[in-house]
């Protein structure tokens, strides 16, 4: 039979990753403001092995306006660059032979509203998987009535599964409206 409390606590966990996932999307998306997580996915070749940009330098923010890279080694200071150019980051670093700076140009109008869709689009899917979750475990319950579960254990599962639903659906949208209100602000 059925253990609902396990079943519910799964779908919790599940509806959790996918906000997670959206939070950690949405702090890659460059909104105008310096912020180390958009060179997160910047890999450096360093001695033959591509690693993380933040183990070959020490990554910081001076200034609302720049990122300031600067590498433990400065035989890396190329590979570094180079790692930037070819990521999907577009900013052109700056190099002064010992510090690689990123200017982070201010977003047009447009640029901002292309960036909330960008944002919005993200969300949706994180929503979507919520709303599967609810769906697929909708479905457990269904077949565990003919299993012996009891209709009440069921109907109050489900009322469970609704809430925990809709805790995750509001937490997204919260998420959605603090990266839009931080992207539209100039």
């Amino acid at each position: 039979m059925l253990d609902v409390k396990e079943t519910l606590a799964n779908a919790e966990e599940r509806m959790e990753m996918a906000a997670m996932f959206l939070e950690d999307s949405l702090n890659r998306v460059r909104a105008g403001r310096a912020n180390v997580a958009i060179l997160d996915g910047v890999r450096v070749n360093s001695y033959g092995m591509k690693v993380p940009l933040n183990q070959v330098a020490n990554v910081s923010v001076p200034d609302p306006r720049t990122i300031a890279i600067r590498p433990w080694d400065k035989k890396a200071i190329k590979d570094i660059e180079k790692a930037i150019m070819d990521s999907d980051v577009g900013i052109t670093p700056e190099n002064n032979g010992e510090i690689i700076r990123l200017g982070i140009p201010q977003p047009t109008e447009e640029r901002r509203r292309d960036l909330v869709k960008q944002c919005n689009k993200i969300g949706e899917k994180a929503k979507v998987e919520v709303r599967n979750v609810r769906s697929e475990l909708k479905d457990k319950l269904k077949k565990a009535i003919k299993d012996g579960l009891s209709e009440d254990n069921e109907k109050d599962a489900e009322l469970d599964l609704q809430k925990v639903h809709d805790k995750y659906i509001k937490k997204i949208d919260d998420l959605l409206a603090a990266k839009t209100k931080e992207i539209m602000t100039v």
